[in-house]
């Protein structure tokens, strides 16, 4: 008689797979709007533009240099959207973690991946009310959806194992990046064009209001496509949650999570993976975030520009991540990632080399960024799914995503200290290269095959 909590194989159900691995996909498709739409574009000029309003600053101002008092604080009204950034990232260290060992150890994943999917997107939504000077209402409702995104990828995360063996992990999991990309794309053109079309010269109010309704929109687009997803997946509980059947999966994960930060040195060749993933990831995350910094205060470029290349980025990612996927079935998702590491350093020594006030070299340069941007994303996670201990996917994606996110200020951190240091933007992106050279050391020295059967795993044919 079949085990109940056995992963899933193409002969088992093929069609049911296809189905469950086609839902999952479309998660990828549901909260890439947030990441896009939100976080990239609209979010920080809109929040920043309310904080400044409650500061006492006219709306359209060129700058402001008023402050206000979140809870008694002083701060300057430019600074609050990187600090609350900061904040979300710094609470998001102790959330994903437990998060990913609740995941493990429930029965339902598939009611905790609803429950923080629609409190993230119920949070976006909210924006609505965030009008006039209610700047502490927007830090808020930022605050508990950038926690309920990341607690959401976690146990999204965590069905890639289930979903694909070895062998088709890392075209499973290029695929949903690619739609991810994709779905994040079409929205963020979709608002674009509404802002364009819709806006009004001269009336900074009419800006500030389509900015707001854009974000919302990315919270209902959220919403309604996680209802696809929620269907078609199966819950796949793992062996440990079938035997706990009654217990509390909060306390129960809370103790699973302290037995495993006690064991998890027995896996030092996924630590070092983790490692070295922290490194390289820092380097694109930074270059991402400071893209359109260094194209409008180095390069000089209109915004026009800007908005060009990440729809390029956005686009060409789905195809990137499908080529790179499509290359690691020849040479191994392993090879392919340190391939990547080494287009990434192109790119870099590219952007330094970029001329001033030419748009399309710039443009150019963010489709080398798309093409090799999703890929590398996608055959990380795959490859670190293969270093997780059976039955504790959650634990260890919620370890993922602290590298993934709990990090991401040591980059910009190099840049800016660079910067101070130099005053010059082009010295301060080359100073880049350190985290994709070191990256590239650290997973170039993982054993992988060795990694992975230390982990208990089966090695995929071609790594």
């Amino acid at each position: 008689m079949a085990d109940p909590v056995t992963t899933p194989t193409v002969v088992d159900a093929p069609a049911g797979l296809r189905r469950e691995r086609r839902g999952w996909y479309l998660y990828d498709w549901a909260n890439s709007a947030f990441q896009t739409t939100v976080i990239t574009v609209f979010l920080g000029p809109f929040l920043t533009t309310v904080t400044e309003l409650a500061a006492g600053c006219e709306l359209g101002a060129d700058s402001c240099d008023g402050y206000v008092h979140p809870l008694g604080v002083r701060v300057a009204a430019g600074s609050y959207y990187p600090y609350l950034i900061s904040l979300s990232v710094f609470l998001t260290v102790f959330v994903l973690p437990v998060v990913g060992a609740i995941a493990d150890r429930t029965m339902h994943k598939k009611r905790l991946l609803a429950g923080a999917a629609f409190t993230g997107a119920g949070a976006t939504i909210a924006m609505a009310l965030v009008t006039g000077e209610r700047y502490l209402l927007g830090g808020a409702l930022f605050l508990v959806a950038n926690i309920a995104f990341g607690a959401a990828v976690v146990v999204y995360n965590s069905f890639l194992p289930q979903l694909a063996g070895p062998d088709e992990r890392d075209a499973v999991s290029s695929r949903g990046w690619a739609i991810g990309y994709l779905g994040g794309g079409v929205l963020l053109a979709l608002n674009l064009v509404a802002v364009t079309l819709l806006s009004e010269d001269g009336n900074p109010q009419r800006t500030l209001d389509l900015a707001r309704w854009s974000i919302v929109s990315a919270g209902v687009w959220w919403a309604v496509f996680t209802l696809v997803p929620l269907r078609w997946l199966r819950e796949h509980p793992t062996v440990e949650a079938v035997r706990g059947g009654g217990r509390n999966v909060v306390t129960d994960g809370f103790r699973q999570l302290g037995r495993t930060l006690r064991e998890i040195k027995a896996y030092p060749l996924t630590l070092y993976f983790l490692l070295a993933f922290l490194v390289y990831n820092d380097g694109i995350q930074t270059v991402i975030t400071l893209a359109s910094q260094y194209g409008t205060e180095e390069l000089r470029l209109g915004q026009s520009t800007l908005i060009v290349t990440i729809l390029l980025v956005q686009f060409l990612a789905f195809g990137g991540a499908l080529g790179l996927g499509a290359l690691a079935r020849r040479i191994g998702a392993w090879k392919t990632v340190l391939l990547s590491l080494v287009l990434w350093t192109g790119v870099i020594l590219g952007a330094f080399r970029l001329p001033a006030e030419a748009p399309l070299p710039f443009m150019i340069l963010g489709a080398a960024i798309g093409l090799v941007l999703g890929g590398s994303q996608a055959l990380s996670r795959s490859l670190f799914s293969q270093l997780i201990p059976a039955g504790k996917e959650g634990e260890y994606y919620g370890f993922y995503e602290i590298s993934d996110k709990g990090t991401s200020w040591l980059g910009p951190l190099a840049f800016g200290l660079v910067f101070q240091l130099t005053s010059s933007y082009r010295v301060g992106l080359v100073s880049l290269l350190i985290f994709f050279v070191v990256g590239f050391a650290l997973l170039a020295a993982v054993p992988m095959r060795r990694a992975i059967l230390a982990a208990g795993n089966t090695p995929p044919r071609v790594l």
